[in-house]
């Protein structure tokens, strides 16, 4: 049970869509988040990803880290992708893996490439909080990417304050409370005492201001 009022959410997210320019980008509508009756050094630190109905990130850059036939299938769509040759190129140096994980929004890696990336790039992408999500054998590369362009992570690190993008201003109203409605529900669900735990809630699109929903 849900104890944002949803007439107060529907307002938020009317006030952002009422509010948006014209401007060089898409503008990115964040959840923001504060906890309380958590202490990250002694508690359970979660994590966890949830689908949304709704496409979060406009510009949303997929690049694939395949074997020849995930290589072959990423040209054809005309999706970045890398092969192990070119992941070796990069010498694990920390500067062009960090380079490579400011790049892209997430990565997919097929079975084969993925059992020896620590090997090729060391810990780089998963201290960017990007490891690639594996990429099966049959599996349909757009649907793949689709899903991950729908997907919100959060993940609780020191600070009991977070942010994650759930959706953007080219959303309609209904798709960007539905979006925020699952976020927060997956949210509560990962908590210890639920409700108990969440201080306030906040929605804000990139240069927008934030309003409070909780």
């Amino acid at each position: 049970m849900s104890k944002v009022s949803s007439a107060v959410l529907r307002q938020g997210v009317a006030t952002i869509l009422k509010e948006k320019k014209d401007r060089k980008f898409v503008e990115t509508v964040e959840l923001q988040i504060a906890l309380k009756n958590y202490d990250p050094d002694k508690d359970k630190r979660f994590a966890g990803s949830v689908k949304l109905p709704n496409i979060t990130k406009a510009n949303f850059k997929v690049c694939v880290l395949g074997d020849a036939q995930a290589c072959e299938a990423a040209q054809k769509e005309n999706i970045p992708f890398m092969d192990v040759d070119a992941l070796k190129a990069l010498n694990k140096d920390k500067k062009l893996v960090k380079k490579l994980a400011r790049k892209y929004n997430a990565f997919l890696a097929s079975d084969s490439v993925l059992r020896q990336l620590q090997k090729i790039l060391g810990p780089g992408l998963n201290k960017a909080g990007k490891f690639p999500t594996l990429l099966g054998k049959n599996e349909d590369l757009k649907v793949k990417i689709n899903e991950l362009q729908c997907q919100v992570k959060f993940q609780l690190k020191k600070v009991l304050c977070m942010g994650v993008a759930v959706g953007n201003v080219k959303l309609t109203e209904d798709q960007l409370v539905a979006n925020i409605e699952r976020s927060i529900s997956f949210l509560v669900s990962l908590l210890k005492k639920g409700w108990q735990n969440i201080k306030c809630l906040y929605i804000k699109s990139s240069m927008g201001a934030p309003i409070k929903i909780y």
